[in-house]
């Protein structure tokens, strides 16, 4: 929100020597977060002043068009003589009234101006645009060209109050009153304990049969809605210099006397209006949903699908605004420029000054990705009570700047509602900042943002209604506590009790992330959001656990409005940027929590603020969150081991996926089996279950392999990319992380290898389960170093595994015959499971 300095002091007289910088000094005191003061005319020196075109010479050839004018500034050049100048703008003619910068003076920017001679002329000074003085543009994109009563030689800086100081202040979401010069002025006059003057309070009149005809439908949605009207307005009708620099100041753009007078009264009040023409307007104004697939011309031009949720002003025709948003196109009001075109200029307005549900609202902008400057506003919070005052406001102007006439007819509808209390004990700020306030201060601060106040010990509070962000006592403490300063709350450092460091499951978190990095793996954490429809492309079936997901109340974005119940769409979004932007080797993972609904819903309860939370408390929260397990996750693609003049390099696989699994439970001291599976994204025959041990069961805890060549399609995936995702808190739970020291045997190792005939389809686990078993305690370790398939040698659907077998005893070097007979041991076991064969 843009706030010039000599619009605020007209609602707060604040002394003359306090500059922008001190009113952000003492905003940013009371809570506000002013970011910048800008200094509007800060390297602006005159003279500037106001001149009559007298003539106009049009120079040719040249590449574009050159006019040579002489201009009238009166007394301002020192000759009274008429001033020569060149100028090359299009959009004014003789007798109009220019803003001219004569010889010697500087524009913003540090552009000193000169006479100098320019397209065979000399030219003593300029004609000035708005953007050339800093006001920005007027719509007209040229010259400004003042209204005729203008004085000739007046003082154009002072005339178009381009020296000015504005306060860019970042309003927050719980504060839209403050997106309003009324709202700005109320804390301006707290912060400086002066009084307001506050420019809604006008005589309004009552409502009466005689009004505009409306219907409200939806109460829930518009609990009120004013309306009036005005006729007789002049189709020649300007808005006043003073009404555009206003609004330029604020970042608003003129348009026309109508709809900047709308425009001004929402800057001031707060309280965002519309304006129809009234003759395009048939029957009565409604307020209702939308009907779904309708359809409306916004002001911009562009035509929009509604949803059913929307919520729309209509008449007899259909909808003729989003409410809220924007309006329609179809009751626009048209300037003096359409009836200079052949078109009809509006002379007689509807206004409306209503109160919408801001959720309604945030919901259809965002549906639309629309956002306006009235949409902004009942997001925030608009003061129901002031849709009447900005009505009369708008009434005000209309009448007084373009001649209009209000009519006597007044229509306002409201909803019964009653204002809001709230019971807060005298002593509850105190507790919550730890400082004494005291019963005194707490009332008077609570009166100051304009609360009414009853009661001793126990205060009853009746929120004012431009606050509907105070909904309970914290919010009262905060109001208390901020402009008492939060600059004045004692510093206390908490002293942690010796002994504690980072938890178990914290230090695994590290030592996990630790190993990976170690591995090349680059951690890319991602937003927990996802869309429902990644599980579609993941392949998942349609009972799949994994599609149950938490939704959010207010999702950041429409499109992905769940919390994610795995780690890997994140992770193969990144790998796709990635790849898309030119880094086709990759090997990427993350740590991060997935969230699953509980199958009781609970709500949680607001936690105290003026004494720690309990055990009992944080267990009550806990039982009202979502199951939070931590998993970990990792891709690849392309190379896995670049070539070079070392050797070839090789393409990543799905056994590395496997290995980060077993590198992530080697970290938490946990076994982790492996085996055939199939599950969702990944290639029915190059995926592998993982699993571990729990009460003598095997249970799946991740899968690992090659993603399925369909999934790659529809993500848009490089070939052969594999992933791995593994729960790991499951890991941790069956591991012991306990630092084991390696045992280092006096006594060698007997080597024994093997190779086994099994058939094709038989799991390489499964061997090799069989084999550690048979071998007995004097197998040290087993690896896999062979696999051979060739179907001259071994038969139809038959294939070779070779194993090394390291044997060892703790006490003795053991014999040939002794090695020899484990080996055969671990051999017909594994004829016996699995019907393996020694290869000859």
């Amino acid at each position: 929100m843009r706030v010039p300095l000599s619009w605020l002091r007209e609602y707060v007289d604040l002394p003359a020597t306090q500059t922008g910088r001190d009113v952000q000094a003492k905003l940013i005191s009371a809570g506000l977060e002013v970011e910048t003061v800008e200094h509007l005319g800060a390297d602006l020196k005159g003279p500037l002043v106001v001149g009559q075109v007298l003539t106009i010479e049009e120079l040719e050839g040249f590449k574009k068009p050159i006019r040579f004018c002489t201009v009238d500034v009166g007394q301002a050049n020192g000759t009274g003589e008429p001033q020569e100048i060149v100028c090359g703008a299009r959009n004014f003619a003789v007798g109009d009234k220019v803003v001219v910068v004569l010889p010697g003076a500087t524009l913003p920017g540090g552009f000193s101006i000169s006479a100098r001679k320019t397209y065979g002329k000399t030219s003593h000074g300029m004609i000035c645009s708005g953007d050339e003085l800093g006001m920005g543009d007027d719509g007209s994109h040229g010259i400004i060209v003042l209204p005729p009563e203008t004085e000739v030689g007046k003082d154009a800086i002072e005339l178009l109050e381009l020296v000015d100081e504005v306060l860019d202040i970042a309003v927050t979401a719980n504060r839209g009153d403050c997106l309003s010069i009324r709202g700005v002025a109320r804390e301006t006059a707290i912060a400086y304990g002066l009084p307001l003057r506050d420019p809604a309070l006008l005589d309004v009149p009552g409502p009466n049969a005689y009004g505009y005809p409306v219907k409200i439908a939806d109460p829930t949605g518009c609990d009120r809605f004013t309306a009036r009207t005005v006729t007789g307005l002049s189709s020649e009708a300007r808005s006043p210099i003073w009404l555009q620099r206003r609004l330029q100041k604020v970042g608003m753009r003129p348009i026309s006397l109508a709809v900047d007078v709308t425009n001004y009264v929402m800057m001031e009040l707060g309280q965002p209006l519309h304006a129809y023409d009234r003759s395009l307007v048939q029957g009565t104004i409604g307020v209702r949903r939308a009907a779904e697939s309708e359809k409306i011309v916004t002001l911009d031009g562009t035509e929009r699908k509604l949803h059913a949720e929307d919520l729309v002003i209509t008449d007899d025709r259909g909808p003729i605004g989003l409410a809220g948003v924007m309006g329609g196109a179809n009751t626009e009001i048209a300037d003096h420029g359409a009836a200079e075109n052949g078109g009809t200029a509006t002379t007689d307005v509807v206004i409306e000054a209503a109160h919408f549900n801001q959720v309604a609202i945030a919901r259809t902008a965002r549906r639309h990705k629309l956002s306006s400057e009235a949409s902004r506003r009942f997001e925030r919070g608009v003061d129901p009570q002031a849709a009447a005052a900005a009505a009369q406001r708008t009434v005000d102007l209309l009448v007084l700047l373009a001649g209009g006439t209000a009519e006597a007819g007044v229509t306002e509808i409201s909803a019964p509602s009653a204002p809001h209390t709230i019971s807060v004990p005298a002593d509850h700020p105190d507790k919550v900042a730890g400082v004494e306030y005291g019963r005194e201060t707490v009332v008077r601060r609570l009166q100051e943002v304009g609360c009414d106040v009853y009661g001793q010990d126990e205060l009853i509070v009746t929120v004012p209604s431009w606050r509907p962000d105070l909904t309970d006592p914290n919010d009262l403490a905060e109001e208390v506590i901020r402009l008492e300063g939060y600059e004045n709350l004692p510093s206390t450092l908490p002293r942690p009790p010796a002994g504690r460091g980072l938890t178990s499951r914290q230090r695994l978190h590290r030592r996990v992330g630790r190993v990976l990095a170690g591995a090349g793996y680059v951690e890319a954490p991602n937003y927990p959001f996802v869309s429902e429809q990644v599980f579609d492309q993941l392949g998942l079936d349609a009972d799949d656990p994994a599609r149950r997901v938490v939704k959010l109340v207010n999702p950041l974005s429409d499109e992905e409005p769940a919390l994610r119940t795995s780690l890997l769409p994140g992770l193969l979004g990144a790998l796709r940027r990635n790849d898309g932007r030119g880094s086709h080797d990759l090997a990427l993972f993350e740590t991060g929590l997935v969230f699953h609904p509980r199958d009781e819903r609970k709500t949680a309860a607001n936690l105290p603020v003026d004494r720690r939370p309990g055990a009992d408390d944080l267990a009550a929260l806990d039982a009202a969150l979502p199951d939070q397990p931590r998993h970990v996750a990792v891709v690849l693609a392309g190379a896995r081991e670049q070539a070079g003049w070392w050797g070839k390099g090789r393409p990543a696989d799905w056994a590395d996926a496997i290995e980060a699994a077993r590198s992530v439970a080697r970290e938490a001291g946990a076994e982790l089996g492996s085996r055939k599976g199939q599950y969702g994204p990944w290639h029915p025959g190059r995926c592998a279950e993982l699993t571990i041990t729990v009460d003598g069961e095997d249970r799946v805890i991740g899968h690992a392999g090659e993603l399925h060549p369909r999934v790659l399609k529809t993500l848009g995936l490089p070939a052969r990319t594999c992933a791995m995702e593994l729960d790991l808190d499951a890991v941790a739970r069956v591991g012991d992380d306990t630092p084991q020291a390696p045992g280092i045997s006096t006594f060698p190792v007997a080597t024994q290898d093997v190779a086994l005939v099994v058939d094709e389809f038989v799991p390489a686990a499964e061997v090799e389960a069989a084999l550690r078993e048979g071998a007995g305690e004097l197998l040290e370790s087993i690896r896999l170093f062979d696999v051979y398939d060739n179907a001259e040698q071994l038969g139809e659907g038959r294939k070779s595994l070779a194993y090394a077998l390291r044997f060892r005893a703790g006490d003795r070097t053991l014999t040939v015959d002794e090695a020899s007979a484990a080996r055969d041991a671990a051999v017909a076991l594994a004829g016996e499971r699995v019907g393996a064969v020694l290869r000859s």
